[in-house]
């Protein structure tokens, strides 16, 4: 896998395997460091109740648009990473990043997910602490690591359909961000798409009530809230 295809946050994400990992543990920390520099974070459906109190939710604009929380005006910035590498107290942590430095990625051979771990994390030691595997066989922390893992796969692919039907309906528009602060120092951010309000008022209405025995109204307003954080965002780079 190149870099380019690694999923944000992980460095070099490999199989957890009983043999190998025996002796690594995970070490409990509140550095998160690993996120300082990542502007933006997918996140799943389940969480834009949360994530719209906070960031902007936009979709990145890829051949499938994924949507993401924006946590940076600047490429390389997270607004709430501060110098002493924790995340900013009652600000919520999109559970793409809590999972880290575990992580499902496909077996194409074998066509399944496998649990994976990033092992340039320096939350993982050699040492037996907070071990992975007891015995040959997974401690509570790999199950429950696995498990969340396995839910956020299931979340994200429930995500995948609510964005497919943006996309099934064209409601997904190009945008971009002219930014000028106080210090007049001016900021551009492209390369995301918006839902276009006028548009999804003009959904029929068999679309529309289709939608909301969906669930996905609910997911569209979040969306419309979200944008209020714009302001949030330039305030903190402006305090920076």
């Amino acid at each position: 896998m190149s870099n380019s295809e690694l999923p944000v946050l992980y460095v070099r994400p490999r199989p957890v395997l009983a043999d190998r990992d025996k002796n690594l543990s995970l070490v409990a920390s509140n550095d998160f460091s690993f996120a300082a520099k990542t502007n933006s974070v997918p996140v799943i459906a389940t969480e834009f109740t949360l994530v719209c109190k906070f960031f902007p939710i936009l979709f990145a604009d890829a051949a499938f648009p994924q949507p993401v929380a924006l946590l940076g005006l600047r490429d390389e910035e997270n607004l709430f990473v501060g110098a002493d590498k924790q995340w900013e107290q009652d600000i919520y942590v999109p559970s793409y990043v809590r999972r880290y430095p575990f992580i499902f990625l496909e077996d194409k051979e074998r066509g399944e997910f496998v649990l994976c771990v990033d092992e340039a994390s320096p939350a993982l030691v050699e040492d037996d602490s907070n071990l992975l595997f007891k015995d040959g066989k997974p401690t509570e922390l790999a199950d429950r690591a696995l498990e969340f893992c396995r839910q956020f796969q299931a979340h994200h692919a429930a995500t995948a359909e609510f964005v497919q039907a943006l996309v099934d309906n064209d409601l997904l528009v190009e945008n971009r961000a002219d930014i000028t602060l106080l210090n007049g120092d001016k900021l551009s951010l492209n390369g995301f798409k918006v839902i276009d309000e006028a548009r999804f008022n003009a959904l029929p209405a068999e679309e529309f009530l289709r939608w909301r025995e969906r669930g996905w109204l609910h997911l569209v307003y979040c969306h419309f809230i979200s944008v209020s954080n714009w302001a949030g965002l330039i305030d903190r780079v402006a305090k920076r």
